[in-house]
């Protein structure tokens, strides 16, 4: 098989190695496999998106609400960051706890958070290009987030310098939430 896919601390978001066949020219390594990914995530990819980032940028923690929740399958083309996902299902046991695990363009490692998290990442080199499919479309009307530095979640964030959009810095904190997923 071309992946290895681990299940991380919350077991629904998964970490995916690609094989990588190196040679004298580079490399080569499948980043995506539709009937590989089906029987570990389940999970049909309607969009793709790419983002460039510079250092110490944080992006997150988004997610889009019922009844167009996204899961995301992330993946880092230059650079290095920190990816977090955040449970947002109230009647998990993992509720409001989160899982954080670094991919690079280095280690080639894809990141799989499902619908009903909150996701949000720290670039933690120079500048980072990260592409990312997503089973739903992008709704406006439907798009959330949570406060990056929530004290409730006490994510470790790599820099409390962070660098934020204005949107980012202006989301409220969990407990502050109500539109979540049940």
């Amino acid at each position: 098989m071309a992946f290895n896919f681990t299940q991380l601390s919350i077991p629904e978001v998964v970490l995916i190695e690609p094989t990588r066949h190196h040679d004298a020219r580079g490399f080569f390594s499948e980043t995506f496999r539709a009937s590989a990914f089906d029987s570990h995530v389940g999970a049909t990819f309607v969009q793709d998106n790419f983002v460039r980032s510079g250092p110490q940028v944080v992006r997150g923690l988004h997610y889009q609400l019922s009844p167009r929740p996204q899961g995301k399958l992330i993946q880092v083309l230059r650079g290095h960051i920190l990816d977090i996902a955040v449970d947002l299902r109230r009647s998990s046991a993992t509720f409001g706890q989160w899982v954080g695990q670094e991919i690079s363009d280095t280690n080639g490692e894809i990141l799989w958070i499902p619908p009903g998290f909150g996701h949000g990442y720290a670039v933690l080199s120079d500048g980072a290009d990260v592409m990312y499919k997503v089973t739903e479309e992008y709704d406006a009307t439907l798009d959330r987030g949570i406060r990056w530095n929530d004290p409730d979640l006490a994510v470790t964030w790599p820099s409390s310098d962070a660098v934020l959009s204005e949107k980012d810095r202006a989301l409220p904190l969990l407990s502050e939430t109500a539109d979540l997923f049940a």
